[in-house]
């Protein structure tokens, strides 16, 4: 197996994992438990096919989504956080709670 050299900072490990909007909020979505791709897209609004099913497919490498397909017509698969993805909990409840609290002004662009 090769070697991966990774950042020293864990805030900058998990950047490389969660960049961008839409990791987080897969995350969030897989939170309420086990969801079809159709489910997933749905709850997430704007996100692109090839975004989740990239996201997706990171996660399941990663270890932190499992995606179980059933043999049925039609064919049916399942998303579900692992062990390792369940572990963000408190990293996502840290993100609600400071976004909540933060002042309107965090949000506004300066100058407007």
């Amino acid at each position: 197996m090769n070697e991966v050299e990774l950042p020293e900072c864990g805030v900058a490990r998990f950047l490389l994992l969660f960049e961008g909007p839409w990791a987080t909020l897969i995350v969030r979505e897989l939170m309420h438990g086990p969801q079809r791709f159709g489910e997933l897209r749905d709850a997430l609004g704007r996100i692109s096919a090839h975004t989740l099913t990239s996201r997706l497919r990171l996660f399941e490498a990663r270890g932190i989504v499992t995606r179980t397909a059933y043999a049925e017509i039609p064919p049916r698969v399942v998303y579900e956080l692992t062990p390792l993805g369940w572990q963000l909990r408190p990293v996502l409840d840290a993100m609600y709670e400071w976004g909540m609290a933060a002042p309107v002004s965090a949000f506004v662009p300066e100058g407007r």
